[in-house]
């Protein structure tokens, strides 16, 4: 019989996963199946861009996997039976039940509304692109004029902010921040932002804490409140709630918890990539919910599952940070390098070669969702012993 892997999620970390274990895996030996409600691959880091208007090259799962031996399977995921070793899936048949041997577990966060009143009635999102295009059609109805306000300077909103005043500038263009504007961007970075930010002419309300969200406007800690026709909310995001449902070990946040080769520490037959896993990096610090730490968390857990079924050596793969990359609207941008723990150092790359540089980065991380591999690689054999073993005594928390 084919050990069976099914993968929950095809976003850059679930699509590489899936990819990655097809070619290091004989195909008479696995069957994997991949499960998303999209029928494309989404670029969420465009997601600010298809919300201005943008029209983003389609990227089929059928032409991205074909000859790979990846099933297809669109459906939403309802549940998942860590004890049956089952997940609940609703799709153009209706409600279906899969049977795993493997799971990868895949799907990631959305965003995160932090429990302030009035956000999920009134705040847009792009975190998706359900909330991106329900965004598009809001902002191409805005008249000249109006406000939009972006809550959260983090790299989503400092995207979001700069792309609509960009290809809006007849809008009144605005962003609450809890912090300073790029209060962790070195110096270099920071100047950069702030002349940015000026030209494109956008309000900037530092240190503000929104705590109400209506139909016309944001309210602040301070009792004041902010004109707002539009509100777009950017403060983080957070992990789908099906893990919680589970008997896997999660954290307060949702996130389940991994051993350093993703793979949960308790239930050895479960892997975790991307947003929804809890991963350390160097200086025993928390990955943050990104791309740039997702993907090479795919690697990771694509390596040791095709180890661990083969009998070979469990590889290693490094997972830190190198830079920061920040589009400024289409023609400006900011890399921010930082150490191994993400922190700022005083280099940064700015302006138009930095722009092109984040557009390198987009394209390069859809490139290597279909492409997972560097260089071509022998389909290794299944050993059977190796499938059936189960070594959760062995597992190490991170």
């Amino acid at each position: 019989m084919q050990h069976r892997i099914i993968v929950l999620g095809a976003g850059y970390t679930g699509a590489t996963a899936a990819g990655r274990l097809a070619r290091r895996l004989h195909r008479e030996d696995v069957a994997i199946t991949l499960v998303d409600a999209e029928p494309d691959f989404v670029e969420r880091v465009r997601m600010h861009q298809l919300a201005t208007g943008q029209d983003l090259r389609p990227r089929p799962f059928a032409d991205m996997f074909a000859g790979t031996g990846v099933e297809l399977k669109p459906a939403r995921v309802t549940g998942v039976d860590v004890e049956r070793r089952t997940v609940a899936v609703t799709g153009e048949h209706g409600a279906e039940e899969l049977e795993y041997d493997t799971l990868v577990y895949a799907l990631g966060s959305g965003w995160n509304d932090q429990g302030i009143p009035g956000t999920a009635e009134y705040a847009h999102e792009i975190a998706g692109r359900p909330g991106a295009l329900r965004l598009r059609e809001r902002l191409a109805r805005l008249d000249a004029g109006q406000t939009v306000v972006v809550v959260g300077g983090g790299l989503t909103g400092l995207e979001a902010a700069t792309e609509i005043a960009e290809a809006r500038p007849d809008l009144d263009v605005a962003l609450a921040a809890r912090g300073g504007l790029g209060d962790w961007l070195s110096d270099k970075g920071r100047a950069h932002l702030r002349e940015v930010v000026g030209r494109l002419d956008i309000t900037v309300h530092e240190h503000t804490d929104v705590t109400g969200v209506e139909a016309n406007r944001v309210t602040t800690a301070d009792g004041s409140s902010i004109p707002a026709a539009v509100t777009v909310w950017t403060t983080g995001f957070a992990v789908h709630p099906i893990a919680r449902a589970t008997a896997l070990e999660v954290t307060g946040t949702g996130q389940i918890v991994v051993d350093r080769t993703m793979r949960s520490v308790s239930h050895p037959d479960v892997y975790v990539v991307g947003d929804a896993a809890m991963v350390t990096g160097p200086g025993d610090k928390p990955l943050r919910m990104s791309c740039a730490s997702g993907i090479p968390t795919a690697w990771q857990a694509a390596d040791a599952i095709a180890a661990r079924l083969t009998g070979g050596k469990i590889p290693t793969v490094p997972l830190r940070y190198f830079n920061q990359c920040i589009s400024l609207g289409r023609k400006d941008g900011l890399i921010q390098y930082v150490t191994a723990d993400d922190r700022a150092v005083r280099a940064a790359l700015t302006g138009r070669l930095a722009a092109v540089y984040k557009e390198l980065v987009c394209k390069g991380a859809a490139w290597g969702v279909a492409h997972p591999l560097l260089t071509p690689a022998r389909r290794r054999r299944v050993v059977r012993e190796a499938a059936r073993a189960e070594a959760p005594a062995s597992l190490t928390r991170v």
